[in-house]
This record gives structure tokens, C-alpha cells and sequence, in this order.
């Protein structure tokens, strides 16, 4: 068991590889072991990309190995036909006897399908190794399937004496007030690049006219996502430059813009949860919530978050908009040079 456990923690750490790139699919990785020793490994690289299985196997050039060997998965080998053939079939046709597994798969088409068919077939099948710790790697996965939403993050910068901004005036719009540094900023364009969209509310558009790209990162763009209830943003703004894909909540009407998706929503409907259904139905996966702080204590007192990752910048406002509070236990901090940062996590 223990070697199993050992055998898994090297397939996460191999799943982690595709962090940001299998979009809508888990991050999955696959060791294979012939009599205690690696042979083959793989992972899930990219969307619409061969699964982990399948780049293991392939990675093996004495195939007659296989019927001798052991293949580890940190989520259960998939079951129907997607983007590419199941690859519970492969394992069954290639007559791997023995598959360990970290977690069962959360989505319908596939949960306990692909363990009963290697078991069919007389496979030996080893479930819910480290399966606490392959939840937490697929944690967008498993809330996706199991909550019918996204995966939430709220993300803010404060200052030391606890402001998320200054009072605007209008001759302030169109700049950005920035409070943590220039290395906490490139690290947060990662995290923007490891999640499908990104949302902020109308007023921060208004002020910030934020591009909300990954220039600081290699990566895909997010999904824009904005709730514009009575359609206050003008066709000038970033968002509608038409490089990434923005969507617009919206109650009244629809406009035509490139690359730009109108939801109406009625207004009497206009809520955090009718916009995750939405967002559910459009296969997004998880979303990074960057503000204002309207927008974020509106998420924080439904209870609709699912990490929270804040900054706390070496500078003091001395007056402005109040940053929003969470009441939760610190899961993790440090230091990014002048800036603090905090990890919650909403358990």
C-alpha cells in the first residue's frame, strides 16, 4: 500500500503539468510500474489532447511489459467517448492486470463506469489511494460536477489600513490604483491563466477599464465576465477589443458586439446564483472573482466561494472604498517582497 501511495503522489505531481490547459477536463496523470519500476508515464497535456493513460502506454516501447504491470491514475480512466475513445477499453484490450486509482471520477457519464469495466474483464482494481489529495488537485473538477457550479475564487489587494480603492471622481476613471506590487501582479495574471474566466462588476470596468488578460504570463486568456444589469458599459472599454471572449450578464437588452455573448437575465432574477447556473451551462469550470468590493461581499454573505486569495499592500490609504472581511481561518501566508498575502479556503 504503501508503494501504491508513493506511485499516486507521482501521478499528481505529473497531473499538476497540465494546470490551466485541460480547461474543461480534470488534470489527470499515469505511472506505469513493471516489478517496482517506472516505465512509462504520462499526462493529460491540453483539451482535446490524449489523456494520461493513453501518453503512459504510448511512452513504453516493449509492450509485452503491460500484461506484467501495474497502471496508476489519480482519477478513474474514463468510460465513453469524448474528444477521444475511452481509455478503461484501452486498458482492457492492452490486459493491464492490476489498475490503482486515487479517485473516482464525479461525472456522470463516467463515475464507477470505467472501474466496472476493467473489473468485467478480471482486472484488479485499487480504489481511493491518496483520495484526499487527488480531490483537492481536481477541486474545479469535483465542485463543477458535484455542486452544478463553478469552482469560485474571490482575489483582492487591500491596503495596510484595510481600503480596496480611493474614492473615485470622474477624472479618475480609467486608471488603476495599484496596491500590491509588480510581482504580485505577474503572479496573479498566472492565476488568471489557470482558470476558464474571470468576473468583475460593472463599476470596476467603469473606473479601472481593465484589459483583464494574462500579458504578465504565458496562457489562455479567461472568459470575461461581467453583470451589466442595465447596460452602463460603453463600446470603448478593453473588454470589447475583441481579443478574448467577454460575456455580459445583462436585463434589458442585447447589442451586437465581436466576440462578446449577451445573457438576459430578468431583472427580478439578476442574482449570484441564476449567473452560476449560467455559467454552469456554459461548461465554466471555475472563475476568478477580482471585484469590486460590491461584487465581492455580494459572493462573500452567500456563502458562494471556494478559495479566497488576498494581498495586502505596504501602503495606507487612509480613506476609500472598505475592503470586503472574510470570517475565516488563514490557510496559508507570506511574503511577496513589500506585499502580505492570505489563503482561505471556505471549507
Amino acid at each position: 500500500m504503501y508503494r501504491d501511495e508513493l506511485y499516486i503522489l507521482r501521478c499528481l505531481e505529473l497531473a499538476l503539468k497540465g494546470l490551466g490547459k485541460t480547461r474543461q477536463n480534470p488534470m489527470v496523470g499515469a505511472v506505469i510500474v513493471n516489478n517496482d519500476r517506472i516505465i512509462g508515464e504520462g499526462y493529460h497535456a491540453c483539451f482535446g489532447g490524449p489523456h494520461a493513460e493513453v501518453t503512459a502506454i504510448n511512452s513504453i516501447k516493449d509492450k509485452s511489459l503491460l500484461s506484467g504491470s501495474t497502471l496508476y491514475v489519480n482519477l478513474e480512466p474514463c468510460s465513453h467517448f469524448g474528444k477521444t475513445p475511452p481509455c478503461s477499453f484501452l486498458i482492457r484490450d492492452l490486459q493491464i492486470p492490476r489498475v490503482v486509482i486515487g479517485s473516482i471520477d464525479p461525472n456522470p457519464q463516467v463515475s464507477t463506469l470505467g472501474i466496472q469495466i476493467l473489473k468485467d474483464c478480471g482486472i484488479e482494481v485499487i480504489t481511493g489511494v491518496k483520495e484526499k489529495e487527488c480531490r483537492f488537485l481536481n477541486r474545479r473538477f469535483f465542485t463543477f460536477h458535484e455542486k452544478k457550479r463553478p469552482y469560485i475564487i474571490l482575489k483582492w489587494a487591500q491596503s495596510k489600513d484595510g481600503f480596496i480603492d480611493i474614492r473615485r471622481n470622474i477624472n479618475d476613471f480609467g486608471h488603476t490604483n495599484w496596491i500590491s506590487g509588480q510581482t504580485a501582479r505577474i503572479l496573479v495574471h498566472k492565476w488568471r491563466s489557470e482558470e476558464i474566466a474571470i468576473m468583475v462588476g460593472t463599476n470596476t470596468i467603469l473606473t479601472d477599464n481593465p484589459d483583464l488578460d494574462v500579458r504578465y504570463w504565458y496562457g489562455q486568456n479567461p472568459i470575461r465576465v461581467i453583470p451589466d444589469k442595465v447596460g452602463r458599459l460603453s463600446d470603448d472599454l478593453k473588454i470589447f477589443n475583441g481579443k478574448n471572449k467577454t460575456l455580459i450578464l445583462i436585463s434589458t437588452y442585447n447589442i451586437n458586439r465581436t466576440n462578446v455573448e449577451y445573457v438576459t437575465i430578468s431583472k427580478d432574477r439578476f442574482i449570484l446564483p441564476v449567473f452560476l447556473e449560467e455559467l454552469y451551462k456554459r461548461d465554466i469550470l471555475s472563475i476568478l472573482v477580482e471585484g469590486g468590493a460590491s461584487l465581492l461581499n455580494s459572493f462573500i454573505k452567500s456563502g458562494l466561494w471556494d478559495e479566497a486569495r488576498i494581498f495586502t499592500g505596504n501602503v495606507k490609504l487612509k480613506d476609500g472604498i472598505k475592503a470586503p472581511v472574510l470570517n475565516a481561518e488563514i490557510s496559508e501566508q507570506f511574503s511577496i517582497r513589500d506585499d502580505n498575502f492570505k489563503f482561505y479556503r471556505n471549507n
